[in-house]
């Protein structure tokens, strides 16, 4: 007679919404077995084989989702920028405000001016608010400190991050954020020292899973990306770009051209752009926080990915500036009621896809044997409820590496 497989622990009593190949992929009644951090067996209960489990746990109903990914935040930074919000909506314009010292120059200062601990203790707070509402797994980029020392301070800050959270955070550089007040004049040395100095140093000192940047007509052209591309590629380093956000510059294609994992905003995207996307596996990463802040009114171009099956990510691009979004649940609602997603789709963009922008839809984003043991149970009657309530934390149990949060 064949020895019981002895795991750690079983999860029972509540509808599996699995999210295999992005869809919902629902398991009535379903059966979680885990081992060592991962999911060793998925399935309806009525067929789990007999395992003798260390901890046995029961739901008493309810769905069960894969932890959500929240693939594109700058959830490190120094200060805030509640008081030109308020300035804006009391009449003052963007000029005025940056004539004022403003913007982003703002957030550099103080991001320049904290400590690394300051940056830790300040993004921990933020994070925890995404981490109750189900967050797993979190990237969060450089990009406020632009100049060499300071953009070292940020990531290092977010490798300490990962070490005090039950989550899996991903640092991204993103040192192309902009250009630095002192190279206002003189941007190719700014690119310069991304290039020779500062990313060969982030490589050395495993400071970053991806390199970022800003392809704008108010930051960086496609040939400035270029060269920061390749230098993260004669590096080893994926890369991901901020485009199409307020002008049509082909900068998704461009990424896509390198493999990117994901072009992200996207709101002017062409159909060369989702083709190119298509044709290389590059996520759209939708963000509607910023789109909402802004009120801007050209949507990303939903039904361009649908017909090129380009993978749809949302994500919360919690940052001072823009998005200063704290719920991903709430990105859910915007992401359909803003630019017209199913709650399917949603879903999916905050799991499975949000993993593969990060490079890691193999072992993470949906419920199947072999991938990491981070999922949530909800006592909602179906999927759609995580898109369908407006604010406030709907109750929620949080299952990290195999172990209750």
């Amino acid at each position: 007679m064949a020895e019981t497989e002895q795991i750690d622990s079983l999860w029972l009593g509540a509808d599996i919404v699995t999210m295999r190949d992005g869809h919902y992929n629902l398991i009535a009644d379903g059966a979680l077995a885990v081992d060592q951090g991962k999911l060793i067996w998925v399935g309806p209960r009525s067929e789990c084989p007999a395992f003798a489990a260390r901890e046995q746990h029961q739901f008493s109903g309810g769905i069960i989702t894969p932890g959500l990914v929240d693939c594109h935040t700058h959830l490190v930074f120094g200060g805030d920028r509640s008081q030109e919000f308020e300035q804006r909506l009391n009449g003052v314009s963007y000029a005025e405000i940056a004539a004022q010292g403003g913007g982003i120059l703002s957030t550099v200062r103080a991001t320049r001016a904290a400590s690394q601990q300051e940056l830790v203790a300040s993004a921990r707070w933020r994070l925890d608010r995404l981490l109750a509402e189900g967050v797993t797994t979190v990237e969060i980029k450089s990009g406020y400190g632009l100049d060499e020392a300071s953009e070292l301070t940020m990531l290092r800050a977010i490798r300490e991050l990962a070490e005090t959270v039950p989550a899996d955070v991903q640092a991204t550089c993103l040192a192309a954020h902009g250009f630095p007040p002192e190279f206002k004049d003189n941007p190719q040395g700014w690119i310069d020292i991304i290039c020779q100095r500062l990313l060969p140093q982030v490589k050395a000192e495993g400071l970053a899973d991806a390199v970022d940047a800003f392809c704008e007509h108010l930051a960086f052209s496609p040939e400035q990306v270029r060269t920061v591309f390749d230098a993260a590629k004669a590096l080893g380093m994926p890369v991901k770009l901020h485009a199409e956000q307020l002008s049509a510059l082909s900068g998704a294609a461009l990424a896509a051209s390198y493999g990117a994992l994901s072009a992200d905003h996207l709101e002017y995207a062409t159909a060369a752009d989702a083709q190119a996307m298509a044709q290389h596996g590059t996520v759209a990463v939708l963000l509607p926080g910023a789109f909402y802040l802004l009120r801007e009114t050209q949507r990303p171009p939903v039904a361009l990915f649908r017909e090129h099956g380009v993978a749809m990510a949302l994500a919360s691009d919690a940052n001072p500036g823009t998005s200063p979004a704290l719920s991903l649940r709430l990105m859910l609602n915007m992401g359909c009621t803003l630019f017209g997603l199913t709650p399917e789709e949603a879903l999916a963009g905050v799991t499975l896809w949000g993993a593969k922008a990060l490079g890691l839809q193999h072992s993470h984003g949906s419920l199947e044997a072999g991938k990491v043991a981070n999922f949530v149970h909800w006592p909602l009657a179906r999927p759609a409820e995580l898109v369908y309530w407006l604010g406030g934390e709907l109750p929620c149990q949080v299952i990290y590496r195999g172990e209750a949060q």
